[in-house]
């Protein structure tokens, strides 16, 4: 399979209406002979003179002597030197800097695409390029070298994409390069066995594609794709090609007639637009095919409108909407929320009356700019004196959050398989949210995160002790998946032996989270043991059974709650502590209702029940209510001189190691005497707990209360209100 017969640019000899669907950045019209120029192949005078006219094109003041002694070194160092193709070396790192030149690449960049190959491939060592062409030169090149020795070999492949994030977190320009260079390889890879092209494609299309994703360079990324359809699935792509090729020689074009329609909607509402047809691209017309099925007209490009402001891409918008019949499920606004890699754009479609629908992509000239190109569109983003490294390492004011994850992770991978699979996983997310700190800072996490993913990108492994989060200032497991401009407050045991969960896996989507977690538990085997709640444990003065292992993270049962008991030794029942409560009813049982326990100073009411008792309910009890609207009469109550009290209290919190034993210490230290105390089996991460506790005063109740929710891990503390609690 030739480098021509893969390149989806040159479907066949197609002539006449299909001159319209020329590619919308012309990456590969200059082939070898454009690259040679009409010379004598040993000299190349005129190649530099391609790569000089398009780096004008988008850089009119630039200093073009740089690249001009980069090419006299480069094609100096290289001559003798011949590709695999038998074209002499040099038209590769020329071909590389040609593409970044179309897409707008700055001087120093392709000043150091001359020189990428030649450290590897040369006697030129790096001191020479950097005193040749100075620092931002040399560690460039030297970034892209670091990434040269590539055996695309199973083995090899997860430590070569190990370093190429590292000089990507470094220098975006060294990736940008790299990319490049695997176009135009991917371009002539026909001179290669068939095993071998499958192999690199396959690389490609789950590494190198999903970082020209991320780093916004759409162009690149497009093309490759179709490259890689080209030689991964021939069939499907040769079936696509004659779909384009037919299209291409219809006599009618019904999106050049929306174009015209749309054209004239814009001229009468008087806004300044460009409107072009963009082509899908092969992968693009393949999927759409296969959700559509049979294609239509317009189905094979979309409409790109051009403005020069932010404003006029809604007023676009706007007279699109109100003109033509606008499909409003279609919508999408980029511009407003952009993409994780730049991107920016407002998404619609409009239909006719015969039921053709167009796809109009609206933004402006610099927003079509970072579309295309993405990273490489934002120039050189070192200024003085930030320019020189420092320790060998350098912040890239460019560099996506997505990126300085991978960094974090990548670093932290136990082995080369992790690393490669995590890598491919986490490549796949194709968007990116972002959440909020309540100290005003962000968190970029992937589509889909959840709090376990927040925990791990904010605190690294110090997440294991995470026991809940707040989110949007409620109450969240964490489990909970987070939105798109959430708030999210992580709250952190104190506990020292705090530990993540195994089913804390199964919310984790990050790498980051994910190899923090495996690794721990890998550290720290424990037996099987039924458990429930996310994994986090409850410990404290539970009676387990004989053979349960000291330290067993088993969460009680509800069998196992039943037999906390008070931590006394006295093995009489408690003398119940009620306050002294005065009736004007003379002879009458007192009993201070359950569903309240009402203790001084509680503003208190009563009812006569049968036998002639009195109960005593707090008067906000929702007992209260319903025994006023059945006509019952209230008798009056009020607290005499005795202080003890009985009350039960209801505590909330998410489950951790010793959180009973902690719990029940912070109540005793207060004076309280556990009566009883019941702790439901953890649903979702939280537990809830009801403690029926003596007091000698009710004056220690608030004091209780605030020491039970200082507790790590506690989060509500309340008394009792419901009936039949």
């Amino acid at each position: 399979m030739s480098a021509e017969a893969t390149n989806p640019a040159t479907p066949g000899p197609v002539t006449g209406p299909a001159a319209r669907w020329r590619a919308r950045i012309d990456l590969r019209r200059l082939g070898r002979a454009a690259l040679l120029g009409p010379a004598a192949r040993d000299r190349l005078p005129d190649a530099i003179g391609h790569v000089a006219e398009a780096h004008r094109a988008h850089h009119p003041d630039a200093d073009l002597e740089p690249l001009r002694r980069a090419w006299v070194l480069a094609e100096s160092s290289h001559r003798g030197q011949m590709r695999k193709s038998g074209e002499p070396y040099i038209t590769h790192p020329l071909a590389v800097t040609l593409i970044l030149a179309e897409l707008g690449a700055e001087t120093t960049t392709l000043t150091a695409s001359l020189l990428h190959d030649t450290v590897e491939d040369t006697d030129v060592t790096l001191d020479q390029v950097g005193e040749e062409f100075g620092a931002e030169v040399r560690y460039i090149v030297d970034g892209v070298t670091k990434l040269e020795k590539v055996d695309y070999g199973a083995a090899a492949e997860p430590e070569t994409f190990r370093k190429m994030l590292k000089a990507t977190g470094s220098d975006v320009r060294v990736m940008s390069i790299k990319l490049a260079d695997r176009l135009h390889n991917m371009r002539t890879l026909g001179v290669m066995r068939p095993e071998k092209q499958a192999r690199i494609a396959k690389v490609t299309r789950d590494v190198l594609i999903p970082l020209a994703e991320r780093l916004g360079v759409q162009a690149l990324k497009t093309e490759l794709e179709d490259l890689v359809f080209a030689i991964l699935h021939p069939e499907e792509y040769e079936h696509t090609r004659e779909l384009i090729v037919d299209n291409a020689s219809r006599a009618d074009d019904p999106l050049a007639e929306i174009a015209d329609e749309v054209r004239g909607v814009l001229r009468d509402a008087d806004i300044q637009a460009e409107v072009v047809i963009r082509p899908r691209h092969f992968v693009s017309v393949h999927r759409v095919a296969r959700k559509r099925g049979q294609l239509r007209g317009a189905d094979f490009g979309r409409l790109l409108v051009l403005v020069n402001e932010d404003a006029d891409c809604y007023g676009v918008l706007g007279e699109l909407h109100t003109c033509l019949t606008p499909v409003v499920s279609e919508f999408k606004d980029f511009i407003a929320v952009p993409k994780f890699n730049l991107y920016q754009s407002l998404h619609t479609a409009v239909a006719r009356p015969d039921g053709q629908v167009a796809e109009v992509l609206i933004r402006t000239h610099q927003m079509h700019k970072v579309a295309e190109a993405g990273v490489i569109a934002l120039g050189n983003p070192y200024a003085p004196p930030s320019a020189e490294p420092v320790d060998g390492e350098r912040e890239d004011p460019t560099r996506p959050g997505w990126l300085s994850r991978l960094l974090d992770w990548q670093e932290a991978a136990p082995d080369p398989d992790t690393f490669w699979s995590t890598l491919r996983e986490d490549l796949a997310q194709d968007r990116e949210i972002t959440v909020f700190r309540p100290d005003g800072g962000t968190l970029g996490l992937p589509d889909g995160a959840t709090c376990v993913d927040a925990a791990y990108a904010q605190y690294g492994e110090d997440a294991h002790a995470c026991i809940g989060a707040r989110v949007n200032g409620r109450l969240a497991t964490l489990s909970t998946v987070l939105r798109d401009g959430d708030t999210v407050q992580l709250l952190m045991g104190q506990d020292p032996a705090s530990e993540p969960s195994r089913e804390w896996l199964e919310h984790a989507h990050t790498p980051a989270a994910r190899i923090a977690i495996q690794r721990w538990l890998s550290t720290h085997p424990v037996p099987e043991a039924p458990g429930d709640g996310l994994g986090e444990s409850l410990h404290g003065t539970v009676d387990r059974p004989a053979e349960a292992p000291a330290g067993s993270t088993d969460t009680p049962s509800a069998a196992d709650a039943e037999r906390i008991r008070p931590r006394t030794t006295d093995s009489a029942p408690a003398r119940p502590r009620t306050a002294d409560v005065l009736v004007d009813q003379p002879g009458a049982t007192v009993r201070l209702a359950g569903c309240c326990t009402p203790v001084p100073p509680d503003e208190v009411t009563g009812f006569a029940v049968r036998g002639g008792a009195v109960t005593v309910h707090r008067v906000e009890c929702p007992a209260v209510a319903r025994m006023k609207d059945a006509g019952r009469p209230e008798v009056e109550v009020r607290w005499g001189d005795t202080a003890e009290c009985r009350v039960t209290l209801y505590a909330e919190s998410f489950g951790r190691p010793h959180l009973l034993a902690d719990l029940t210490e912070a109540m005793a230290l207060e004076g309280a005497e556990i009566v009883s105390a019941t702790v439901e089996p953890p649903s979702q991460q939280r537990v809830r707990h009801t403690y029926t506790v003596d007091l000698p005063d009710a004056a220690l109740l608030p004091a209780l209360m605030r020491a039970m929710r200082n507790v790590p891990g506690v989060y509500d503390v309340s008394r009792a209100q419901t009936p039949g609690a």
